[in-house]
């Protein structure tokens, strides 16, 4: 009895460890899965709060109003790079500097040679210089300096100004109220005006050193034509003069021998309507310039290659914006980027960007402004001046105006491009660079490469596991299973290495003698198999079991060697010496040394392994009763394998195809190493590409921190992830179906 009750405590024992055991590891996995869930959550809870601000635009973050006495009249409004002060030019020739915050004055200069004189008009050009014209026909170059000053822990700006030049370009009787002007640099000036009669004058100042160091300088003035013009604009080197007809057209002037101006090009601006051209202003970069209109259209145009004339250029529209509900008034560009503000003769201001156009934000005043509105250097801010002297400050924050669903997914006009196209290009050598932020060429070229590795991956990986799983014998399935999975432990980083190094010259030197051998390859499986089937079965029989796969191998792999050694025969022969030549007459294709077909089988020895291994397994999990069955039944083993064995098995299969897809569109370093990264959108397999998760690795790191190129990098990781958990759920979707299907075999 005592033995009987040991037992049953010891029992009784053990039943209450199995208990904890299997409630402990319930809880294990069960918290395995939640933690498994809520890194992915959490991972895309943080790609989607980097990625937001892309989608929120410009809005006004603080408005200040104060009132400056409006007499004498003003003829210019700017504001520093601090946007603390509004910058204000009296007709006197006396410059203010009132505080935004509240109006107090905080500097007064009197300009150099304005003291006594009346100034008619003013212009600013680039960041820091000033044209004057005074009543008595004298121009004035003037160079702005301001300097911050620290004293006992604050800081106030002083300013300063020089003068850089003066001259008596006209009588008094002849001072123009339109005049255009180029930036003043190393002596050089340009500078135009309509004159009377329509006239379109032109004055120019050329300085230059010698060769024994003797400074020289010639100017000169011409009549460039006689139009009814109503505005001009001058870029900042001075060689390029946009004039704005009362008609609607433009006229784009070339002034590079400013002895002897070329015409461009002319255009209508209004679609042939008789509606004057009442702004012009040039964008950021001197390439593209606004056009506003006297029923208040706002266009971007730029020159392209085309016929027009001798010069070779036309003017194209590239942008259109949303009108103002009265003629355009002045236009304002900005120094950061290709934004840009309007304003209408009712004074409403309109906030826009050139790329993406798109109206950012619309403001409204009380009353017509008095001298207009301006951009903040820092393209923060907006400064207007109304009639009644009120001078109102909106800061804006608007840190990604290039970013819109076009921009990132559709083809935009660039400036310099002759047509719209999707582009990647986030960076450029002047700070005028307009970004190009299209994620389409990024997702093209992950969609190439990973259709060329899995071309190239799937049927060997696949053909292989079968022949692994149902025809080889044991001593050859426990040589290539082992072999083939540890290929997966070789790292990405060497694949790509010896593909960029090795691979790729190589197959630059004998890319003929390794197209023929693909073509040659099965070609030779067939003609090997065709004489293995018709070989009397006394020949076969003597054979040992798998030598027909060995002689099938010694018999690819003579046929690649002689290919690869005939390779410059087969050049010469077929490709008229030059392969690169006869791809480019033939086909009109590009063939670049890193391209696709190193990607694939790069990218494809790294699929291979994966895709093999689980292909193999899911095959040799077939139940063994149905292969026999099917055999008992008069089915050749290779029926048995087709017929029985891969449908049973297509649930891992296609787990196995769709693992090897996820690897090959998450793949980085092999894609960084084996191809030229170039965002091109091509299925050319002779060209390379850029991939999303190599273009992330090449500009992560030089992506300043909340900067457009850092978010839209992080989109590009969020669109990478999305699309991976998407194709996942689709595939296991598929494979559940397909096991609901062949389970009952």
């Amino acid at each position: 009895m005592q033995t009987e009750a040991a037992r049953a405590a010891l029992w009784a024992a053990r039943t209450v460890r199995r208990r904890w055991t299997d409630l402990a590891a319930r809880a294990v996995v069960a918290l395995g899965g939640l933690a498994t869930v809520a890194s992915i959550v959490t991972m895309l809870v943080f790609l989607g709060t980097e990625t937001w601000p892309l989608a929120r635009g410009a809005r006004v973050v603080g408005v200040d109003r104060v009132a400056i006495p409006v007499h004498p009249q003003i003829v210019n409004v700017s504001t520093d790079e601090y946007r603390e002060s509004a910058q204000i030019i009296r007709a006197n020739g006396v410059m203010e500097f009132f505080r935004l915050r509240d109006g107090a004055l905080l500097q007064r200069l009197q300009l150099p040679q304005t003291e006594g004189q009346q100034v008619r008009s003013a212009l600013r050009v680039g960041p820091d210089q000033i044209y004057l014209w005074r009543d008595d026909g004298h121009l004035l170059a003037l160079r702005l300096r301001i300097e911050p000053q620290y004293d006992a822990g604050t800081r106030r700006l002083d300013a300063k100004v020089d003068l850089l030049g003066q001259w008596p370009l006209v009588s008094s009787q002849e001072t123009p109220a339109v005049f255009a002007a180029s930036v003043v640099r190393d002596g050089n000036v340009t500078v135009a005006w309509l004159g009377g009669g329509g006239t379109v004058q032109l004055w120019w100042r050329r300085a230059s050193t010698s060769l024994f160091g003797e400074e020289e300088s010639a100017e000169g003035r011409v009549t460039v034509a006689t139009v009814q013009g109503n505005v001009l604009v001058l870029n900042g080197r001075g060689d390029r003069l946009l004039v704005g007809r009362e008609d609607g057209g433009i006229q784009m002037w070339d002034l590079s021998d400013p002895a002897s101006p070329v015409r461009v090009d002319e255009r209508s601006a209004t679609n042939g309507e008789p509606i004057p051209v009442t702004a012009l202003a040039y964008l950021l970069g001197d390439q593209a310039f606004v056009v506003g209109d006297q029923l208040g259209r706002v266009s971007v145009w730029q020159p392209v290659r085309g016929s027009a004339d001798r010069s070779g250029w036309q003017l194209e529209r590239i942008h259109l914006f949303v009108p103002h509900r009265a003629p355009v008034a002045w236009i304002h560009v900005s120094q950061r980027d290709k934004g840009f503000v309007t304003t209408d003769r009712q004074g409403n201001i309109a906030l826009r960007h050139s790329t993406s156009e798109q109206t950012l934000c619309e403001l409204d005043l009380d009353s017509p402004p008095l001298v207009g509105a301006v951009l903040a250097p820092k393209a923060d801010g907006i400064i207007a001046l109304s009639r009644d002297g009120g001078l109102l400050s909106w800061g804006i924050h608007n840190p990604h105006p290039e970013i819109t669903l076009r921009t990132l997914f559709g083809k935009v006009w660039y400036e310099g491009y002759a047509v719209p196209e999707y582009v990647w290009q986030s960076t450029g050598g002047t700070d005028d660079f307009e970004p190009k932020f299209s994620l389409t060429p990024l997702l093209f070229g992950t969609v190439k490469g990973t259709v060329y590795a899995l071309l190239f991956a799937v049927p060997i990986a696949v053909l292989a596991a079968l022949y692994t799983a149902l025809f080889s014998p044991p001593a050859v399935r426990n040589v290539v299973k082992p072999t083939v999975e540890v290929m997966a432990a070789l790292p990405s980083v060497v694949l790509g290495f010896v593909a960029g190094l090795v691979l790729a010259p190589a197959l630059e030197r004998h890319m003929p003698g390794f197209l023929l051998a693909l073509v040659g390859a099965p070609l030779m499986i067939a003609l090997l198999g065709t004489a293995w089937f018709f070989a009397p079965r006394s020949w076969r029989g003597g054979l040992p079991h798998g030598f027909e796969v060995v002689a099938a191998g010694v018999a690819l792999c003579a046929l690649g060697i002689g290919c690869w050694a005939a390779s410059g025969w087969f050049e010469r022969v077929l490709f008229w010496g030059d392969f690169r030549h006869w791809l480019s007459d033939t086909l009109g294709a590009r063939f670049d040394q890193r391209n696709c077909v190193v990607v694939g089988l790069a990218m494809g020895f790294a699929v291979i392994p994966l895709i093999f291994a689980i292909t193999e397994e899911a095959l040799s999990n077939v139940p063994q009763r149905l292969v026999s069955a099917s055999l008992a039944l008069g089915a050749t083993p290779w029926q048995t394998a087709m017929r029985v064995v891969l449908p049973a098995a297509s649930p891992g299969i296609f787990s196995a195809v769709m693992i090897g897809f996820g690897r090959a569109v998450g793949e980085t370093m092999i894609v960084l190493m084996a191809t030229g990264n170039t965002p091109v959108m091509e299925w050319n397999i002779f060209t390379g590409m850029r991939t999303l998760s190599a273009n992330i690795a090449v500009e992560i790191p030089e992506a300043p921190y909340a900067s457009t190129l850092y978010r839209v990098l992080f989109l590009a990781a969020l669109l990478l992830f999305v699309v991976t958990f998407v194709v996942n759920t689709l595939a296991e979707i598929v494979r559940q179906r397909l096991r609901e299907r062949y389970q009952q075999m």
